[in-house]
């Protein structure tokens, strides 16, 4: 949803108004009402519509007007001149990159090291990795802390009173206000980059889309680094309804979605609608304007309901009246330090039937959300929903039902365990579908970027107050996938065909080929002359071993021959790819294209190997 869309529910939610009136009811006018036009005639006024907006023939398949057809190889019209789909198969990677490529923001020849030493075959090395990385606690990491340190960081561990003393409460300078939000936007890329935890920041990062705030949102972003660091980081691997709870007090969201003013006198649904349609039983289970009393019973659990409807929303709207925050509200201008708090003056203490449960007046403090929440999170859809959102993570756009199935039925036995989380995504990565599963995924513009980071192997902090950190920032807005920068609380999407566009696609591969070709202070940020200097005797730099080294390097294997010889043929130019030495210079010699520019034309090589589909599959 948009927030223009908030703003129309807010302005209609502002009293309860009876159901009758809901659906359109109750009107007093004396005014006749005007006859209905016919079927006939609606039929025409769209068929003309589409014909005005869309250039389609009315009554005929939606062909572009004046556009001849032909047949598809598949055996369906295309337009003329339109290119048809076509399915690339890739050759799979070794066992350990495909997996690595997946569990973690992309395979290093040292990760890959890691991961074969852990057991004696495929199952057993991918098993205890999966039982390493969840146990992060027991991994150190205090080198990308220090890193972070060491770069300037210095709101990432502010508890919540004091993010909101020094960075809302003075009313201070923007940049001052919004430096923490800044600080863990950029602090996203240093620890996907170099985190020996890789599992918990892919994980973290899913959280953070299903949970969708907006690091810029005026309000949220002074408070994010309690957001991410007590919310989602501490809840990642536990327990759902534990981390429902964190989120639904947590001030940034309370905030971002308006529950911060959600009182009886003014209730606002743009929390409840959210939770219900996006945090846990999402739109597939939406039954619009249904008489909740009508609903039918779930056939996995006949004791709920099969689906929400809007009465459940303007329900639970009432059942989170009173949950906000301490922030100099008018009503209670000494009580303002930032933190969560019950106002039982606000609260909505009367009955109310949501999810075909009643809930009893004058309950204790926060009961009725509490209720709710428990609803929720031990609910058969609500485990559907969290599950297949999982398994698109990390295994494919579509998952299979029954691995859907056996997730959910996991995620809803342990709903009440602190470990929860942790038990189902054990048994989604070591199902069939991931081991088996390559290529199904593609990498969104941050993971691919981070990814190339890594496995250039970078040393290269991105911070705040940094001239080329803020123009890596700048570029990287252009790809759409800047951390945490969704406006809309349904987070970034997750599939394929939502970054498949031109500008996505192209704006990565500028990145990429930025991060190749530029330097800070005089230091190349990728040492690409460096790695093949160590990886490649000088003697040896021929156009077929430098193609060979590159992509084991970035890759973990060779691409097929066709595409393989595309940059064999690049870098040899008008050279002989297997016996030719290049030498290692970058002299000029437009006349002898294979002495020209030979360390451009090197890091070229590698840029065209990170732009390659083997690369932006996972």
């Amino acid at each position: 949803m948009t927030r223009r869309a908030f703003t129309v529910r807010r302005t209609a939610f502002r009293t309860r108004t009876p159901l009758a009136l809901r659906r359109g009811r109750g009107s007093t006018s004396a005014e006749p009402a005007a006859s209905a036009p016919s079927a006939e005639s609606q039929r025409a006024a769209v068929r003309e519509r589409h014909r005005r907006l869309y250039g389609l023939r009315g009554g005929e398949r939606g062909t572009l007007a004046g556009a001849p057809e032909r047949e598809s190889a598949t055996g369906g019209q295309v337009a003329q001149d339109m290119s048809e789909p076509r399915l690339l198969t890739l050759p799979p990677p070794p066992f350990a990159v495909r997996m690595l490529n997946r569990l973690s923001y992309g395979a290093t020849p040292t990760t890959v090291a890691e991961f074969n030493a852990l057991g004696d075959n495929d199952r057993q090395r991918l098993a205890n990795y999966v039982d390493w990385q969840l146990d992060w606690d027991a991994i150190d990491d205090g080198a990308v802390e220090n890193r972070l340190a060491s770069a300037g960081y210095t709101t990432l561990g502010k508890p919540l009173p004091q993010l909101w003393a020094d960075h809302v409460a003075p009313d201070p300078d923007y940049a001052i206000r919004m430096r923490p939000a800044n600080e863990v936007q950029r602090a996203a890329f240093v620890r996907a980059v170099y985190s020996r935890r890789q599992l918990r920041e892919v994980l973290v990062n899913f959280w953070h889309d299903h949970f969708n705030v907006l690091v810029s949102e005026f309000s949220a972003g002074p408070l994010f680094p309690h957001y991410t660091r007590d919310v989602i980081r501490a809840h990642a691997k536990g327990n759902f309804r534990a981390l429902l709870e964190a989120v639904a007090t947590s001030t940034s969201m309370l905030y971002f979605l308006d529950n911060i003013n959600n009182s009886r006198s003014g209730p606002n649904e743009n929390w409840a609608r959210e939770l219900l349609e996006l945090h846990t039983l999402g739109a597939e289970n939406y039954l619009g304007f249904t008489d909740p009393f009508e609903v039918p019973p779930c056939p996995e659990d006949p004791s709920y309901p099969i689906g929400y409807t809007d009465i459940d929303v303007y329900e639970t709207a009432a059942a989170f009246t009173g949950w906000s925050a301490k922030n100099a509200h008018w009503e209670f201008p000494a009580e303002n330090d930032g933190t969560f708090v019950y106002r039982q003056s606000w609260h909505d203490a009367g009955p109310k039937f949501l999810l075909g449960r009643m809930l009893y007046p004058e309950q204790p403090a926060m009961k009725d959300g509490r209720d709710v929440l428990d609803r929720l999170a031990s609910h058969p859809r609500v485990a559907k929903f969290i599950c297949r959102k999982l398994i698109r993570r990390f295994v494919t756009d579509t998952p299979r039902q029954a691995l859907v199935d056996s997730a959910a039925a996991l995620f809803r036995a342990n709903w009440q365990r602190p470990d929860q989380i942790e038990i189902v995504l054990r048994h989604i990565l070591n199902a069939d579908d991931f081991v088996n599963g390559w290529g199904w995924k593609n990498r969104r513009p941050f993971e691919a970027t981070v990814a190339a980071m890594r496995v250039l192997g970078h040393d290269w902090t991105l911070r705040l107050d940094h001239e080329k950190s803020d123009e890596f920032m700048w570029r990287m807005g252009f790809t759409g996938h800047l951390p945490y920068n969704w406006a809309a609380p349904n987070g970034y999407p997750d599939t394929g065909l939502a970054w498949s566009g031109a500008n996505s696609l192209a704006m990565t591969w500028k990145l990429l080929n930025w991060l190749t070709e530029t330097s800070d202070g005089g230091v190349p940020l990728s040492p690409i002359l460096a790695a093949t200097r160590a990886g490649v005797p000088a003697a040896q730099w021929t156009a077929n071993t430098l193609v060979t080294f590159w992509c084991n390097r970035l890759l973990g294997y060779q691409p097929e021959a066709a595409r393989r010889q595309t940059l064999v043929g690049f870098m040899a130019q008008n050279g002989d790819p297997a016996s030719y030495v290049i030498a290692d210079t970058d002299a000029w010699a437009i006349n002898d294209l294979k002495r020209h520019y030979n360390h451009q034309r090197l890091r070229s090589l590698v840029s065209l190997i990170l732009m390659s589909p083997e690369f932006m599959a996972r």
